[in-house]
């Protein structure tokens, strides 16, 4: 695909104001893991608050990623056609609207129309700050960015986990949550006023329809491929981080609320550190991003394996290895979305990513859920809280989405590897990885060498040339 079938090059953007432009962005981002992740480690409260069960607890985290997980290809297609300024002024809005609902409403079923709020802002978020990076930075730059864009956005599970806990145990829930929801305006005014979509573009532009972009990143076994790969890597460490790890820890393992909520934190200052490793090797030896992606889910099995089969409660060391591994499943899930920028041209980014970045909020839904359900089934009838033994019960589920996440990868892998002609699938297309070059070529500095044809088409063309210049000799 050349690069006027995708339309103009983008032309190089000022370093300082690429680097302004993303930090905003960034920060609009923290903000909405923060809004995410604010009843994970609020949920014993809030199930006092609402007086409702282990699964009805579930059903209030459940609708609000459900609504994340649908809204990802709608808002892929809406981000090709408005451009990430536009989503992410509307995401901060709905997110600010549900917070301010979840502070004051005592019925769960407003409560769960305030997390429905929640969903449909933290949807816009993440994709939008991926096609700003596309736009305003070389692609040779994108895999550590975005990479540090999921990871740095982790932030906000910190300030969740630590300030959002120690603010609501000394002012109340709706204090807490007021204050959540002031926070969120205030980055939504500085987004407004920094953020920009391209660096010398009004507007993005739209040279097909939304359906043909969808269509065509959907048709790309690559995109299928990021899909499953962020499936199989997100959903543990998401559950975890999210709901369940802190009522498995204080009520199963029977920590501290304070000790509990310094164990995520230590899962989300892990993914800072794994997130630039991660990055390198994806960017080093892109050819061999699936085995990454197998390293991390084998490791994440086994570590889970060893702490379900461990009599009695883990030693803290134990608790201290799963958050660590646990923490893999960020960064791990970056590499779905790093298929999705190899494989499509920046003109469909937003619906490519839109369309991986669902599996592993499905996933993660469908653990969530059945977490829940596995937990009131388990737990003895008047027991107050789920034991060690309900939770030991409730994560074991967690090996199905394994299985079947792996057996597509392997699938999908094998697909764009015979899509691309051989054994060995080329990290980037040609067509895949915008730059910033004036010419308006599509691939990282470290790809263009990989641009060579090879097989029958390169052997086709030196039959050429040769005949050409023996005509010229002759």
């Amino acid at each position: 695909m050349s690069a006027s079938s995708i339309g103009p090059a983008p032309l190089p953007a000022p370093p300082g104001r690429a680097v302004l432009v993303w930090a905003v962005a960034l920060s609009a981002y923290i903000a909405s893991i923060f809004h995410r992740t604010s009843l994970g480690v609020t949920g014993v409260e809030a199930a006092q608050r609402f007086d409702i069960s282990a699964a009805t607890l579930a059903t209030l985290t459940v609708a609000q990623l459900a609504v994340y997980a649908v809204m990802q290809v709608p808002v892929g297609m809406l981000l090709d056609r408005y451009g990430s300024r536009r989503l992410l002024i509307t995401g901060g809005v709905l997110m600010v609207a549900g917070q301010l609902a979840f502070a004051l409403v005592t019925d769960v079923r407003l409560a769960v129309a305030a997390r429905v709020l929640i969903g449909l802002g933290d949807a816009m978020s993440f994709i939008s700050v991926l096609r700003l990076i596309a736009f305003w930075f070389p692609g040779r730059r994108n895999p550590l960015l975005v990479q540090l864009t999921g990871t740095l956005g982790q932030l906000g599970a910190v300030l969740a986990a630590v300030p959002l806990v120690t603010l609501l145990h000394h002012t109340g829930w709706t204090t807490a949550f007021l204050t959540a929801a002031g926070g969120g305006a205030a980055v939504l005014l500085v987004t407004v006023a920094a953020v920009r979509d391209t660096p010398h573009r009004p507007a993005v532009p739209t040279p097909a329809p939304g359906g043909g972009r969808l269509a065509a990143a959907w048709a790309h076994p690559g995109t299928r491929l990021g899909l499953w790969t962020h499936f199989v890597t997100q959903f543990s460490g998401t559950v975890f981080a999210l709901l369940w790890g802190f009522p498995f820890l204080v009520q199963g393992q029977g920590l501290s609320p304070t000790a509990a909520a310094s164990l995520l934190t230590v899962l989300t200052l892990g993914m800072l550190l794994t997130a630039p490793l991660v990055a390198h090797l994806c960017a080093r030896h892109p050819q061999h991003r699936s085995v990454l992606v197998f390293t991390i889910v084998g490791v994440t099995a086994t570590v889970w394996t060893v702490l379900l089969a461990w009599p009695g409660r883990a030693p803290g060391w134990l608790l201290v290895t799963l958050v660590l591994v646990l923490a893999l499943s960020g960064p791990g899930s970056m590499i779905g979305l790093d298929y999705a920028r190899t494989f499509n041209p920046v003109s469909r980014l937003g619906s490519a990513a839109g369309i991986v970045n669902v599996g592993g909020f499905v996933a993660s839904i469908t653990l969530v859920l059945t977490v829940g359900v596995v937990l009131d089934l388990v737990t003895p009838a008047g027991q107050a809280a789920p034991d060690l033994t309900a939770y030991r019960w409730a994560f074991s589920t967690q090996y199905v989405l394994w299985a079947l996440g792996v057996v597509q990868v392997v699938r999908w892998r094998n697909a764009a590897r015979r899509d691309q002609g051989g054994h060995r699938p080329t990290a980037t297309r040609a067509e895949a990885v915008p730059t910033r070059s004036p010419t308006g070529r599509f691939a990282s500095g470290s790809d263009r060498g990989r641009r060579r044809p090879t097989g029958d088409v390169a052997a086709q063309r030196r039959r050429r040339f040769a005949s050409v210049r023996t005509r010229r000799r002759a």
